[in-house]
């Protein structure tokens, strides 16, 4: 494999409650990369950590010189943070991971490789389960990728993660993309450009626990699916006309009934009929009031994020290192 030296690489790492594996990270990435003989710098984002994640990144941003760091003002999520840290990168390509490692840093060198024969785009996907992970969290991960692929306008392969390397050219248009509720893992497939992927086997985390409760999982998944698709909307008005048409052909069964002197079914009848219509509408109303939702809170035009501090420079918004 040949490496230019001349090219320089950013790896954005956002951090949430991860000061036990800020120092360990920077070893093992520095162990990486410093053979290749590329020029790189690491971009870790605090994404509101109660711990001493940012003690940690700033005691590393003074021994190292390529170590920059961004706090923000609160916890504003995975995605919003990569956001944050892909608009400071200056790279030639940008590579994305957590700081737990779980996505082991040996592999950015078969994504390097892959980005100097011609890829913009390596993302990588778990090959298999995740050996390291719960019961509950194997079966929503199924659930989650089987109901985007089933319900959205792209495809992902199963445990895609959040690993995964960028072209300048392609990094250019997303800090283009000012989109609420933004989702990496859907931009990127959507994005389009030569993309190739690769399995990997996650590694053990090194300290600490997934932050990630069921809830957020189930907040990712329905924002995930609304993003990219209107097919919800679509299933619901379908649901709606096929059960109008049967209500339609309810009618000519009462009409005889009624002249034939038959009893018509009563109180149970009516009632199972309003609860039965009544959760429908009230499904299909949730539906709609999610699209609603996503649309109000992006006419609010609020930034996605706000940095609290750095040790970058912010000018004219423009991140300059010091």
């Amino acid at each position: 494999m040949t490496y230019l030296a001349d090219k320089k690489i950013s790896i954005v790492i956002p951090s949430h409650n991860e000061e036990k594996n800020i120092s360990y990270l920077i070893e093992q990435l520095r162990e990486t990369l410093s053979p290749t003989g590329y020029a790189y710098e690491l971009i870790f984002v605090d994404d509101g950590s109660r711990d001493n994640t940012l003690n940690e990144l700033k005691i590393n941003a003074e021994l190292h010189p390529n170590v920059f760091y961004v706090e923000l003002s609160r916890n504003f999520g995975k995605d919003y943070a990569l956001k944050a840290g892909i608009a400071m990168a200056q790279g030639d390509a940008v590579i994305t991971m957590d700081a737990d490692l779980q996505h082991p840093p040996q592999l950015i060198l078969k994504m390097l490789n892959l980005w100097e024969n011609g890829y913009d785009i390596v993302y990588t996907y778990r090959e298999g389960e995740n050996p390291h992970g719960k019961g509950y969290q194997k079966v929503t991960s199924k659930l989650f990728y089987k109901g985007l692929n089933m319900l959205s306008d792209i495809k992902m392969e199963n445990g895609t993660a959040d690993f995964r390397l960028i072209d300048e050219k392609v990094v250019k248009q997303l800090k283009l993309i000012d989109e609420y509720e933004i989702f990496f893992r859907g931009i990127i497939k959507w994005a389009g450009y030569k993309q190739v992927g690769i399995p990997y086997v996650p590694s053990k985390r090194h300290t600490g626990e997934a932050s990630y409760s069921f809830s957020k999982l189930v907040k990712l998944a329905v924002g995930s699916i609304v993003a990219f698709s209107a097919r919800p909307l679509y299933i619901v008005s379908l649901i709606g006309l096929l059960i109008s048409s049967l209500a339609i052909l309810y009618i000519p069964y009462v009409l005889v009934s009624y002249f034939l002197g038959y009893a018509v079914s009563g109180w149970a009848s009516i009632i199972a009929t309003i609860a039965f219509f009544g959760g429908l509408q009230l499904l299909v109303m949730s539906v709609i009031g999610v699209y609603v939702g996503k649309i109000f809170m992006q006419s609010k035009h609020r930034p996605h994020y706000i940095i609290r501090s750095s040790n970058v420079v912010i000018v004219d918004n423009d991140f300059i290192r010091v």
